[in-house]
Parts: C-alpha cells; structure tokens; sequence
C-alpha cells in the first residue's frame, strides 16, 4: 500500500494515479448535456402546448415542417428521418393527424410507392395558434441569451446537425 503523500509533495506516486475512466471522457458528459437538456426542454415547452391548445409538441414538429416545405408535403420516409420516427411509425401518426384533418395523405400518381403528408389548412390553422404561444414560451427560456450566443447556438447546432446526418 502506498504511503500518504506530505503537503510537501504534491504530485501522486504513480502507483496512486487511476488510469482514465472511459465513462469520464468529456465528450460523453457534452452529449448527455445535449441529451439532458432537450429531454427537460421537450417535457416542458410539450407539457405546456398539449395543455394551452391539445396539440402533442410531436404534431407540432410535423405540422412545422410541413408548413415550411415547397407545397406544404413531404414523403413519409423523409419526415420519419426528420422526426426521428420509423416510417411506421410517422404512418401511424399521420393516420391519427389526418384523423384530427390536420393533414392528408397522397399517394404520387408517378410513383404508387411514394406517399406524401400535406398540411390541411385546418392543420395551418391549429400550426398558426400553437406557434404563437410556443414562440411566447421560447422568449421566456432563451431570455438570458444574447444575439451573439444565440447565433453561436444556431451554428454549433447546424454543424452537429450537418455531422449527424452523414451516412457512415
């Protein structure tokens, strides 16, 4: 067993020094940083627009992307990619969206294999009244942010963004 260390030697006897800890790197404590603060984020801004207008926060997530593509649609495969979803699973969702008649469902006459959601304009309707109260919601959060910051988070945002979506 190695003797105590005198307040004259600082530095650690070899034999005491723990080799790294793989659980430690700091890269894994960034990402569940990342992870924690969506995750709290996600069950906060949801939580508060399911109770403020009874659209779930994921309905949000479609609707927005779809309001903002060329033609308000979208495939299936490329909103199940962009809302981490399985195709099953985005098809389930838009059955019970397009159930509400927030959005349709077509099929590409060219292509039968191909089907797209389209936003209704019940579905811009809803989207319009729930941005409002989420963009309300988000001032409150981001309020300690200055521009700078926010723009520094916008782009370390989209490079992650830009590297997570590269194919391995």
């Amino acid at each position: 067993m190695p003797s105590p260390r005198s307040p004259e030697d600082p530095a650690p006897h070899p034999a005491e020094v723990s080799p790294p800890r793989v659980i430690d790197d700091p890269l894994i404590t960034t990402f569940g940083r990342l992870l924690e603060a969506s995750s709290k984020l996600e069950q906060r801004l949801g939580a508060a627009m399911q109770a403020g207008t009874g659209l779930p926060h994921v309905w949000f997530e479609v609707l927005i992307r779809l309001a903002r593509s060329e033609g308000g649609r979208l495939t299936m495969g490329s909103l199940a990619g962009d809302i981490a979803l399985t195709t099953g699973g985005v098809t389930r969702l838009i059955d019970r969206m397009r159930a509400s008649g927030y959005v349709e469902r077509l099929v590409d006459p060219a292509d039968r294999r191909v089907a797209y959601a389209v936003i209704t304009g019940s579905g811009r309707e809803i989207l319009d009244r729930t941005a409002a109260d989420h963009a309300e919601r988000l001032r409150e959060v981001f309020a300690g942010f200055d521009g700078a910051s926010l723009s520094a988070l916008d782009g370390l945002l989209d490079r992650l963004r830009e590297v997570a979506s590269r194919t391995s």
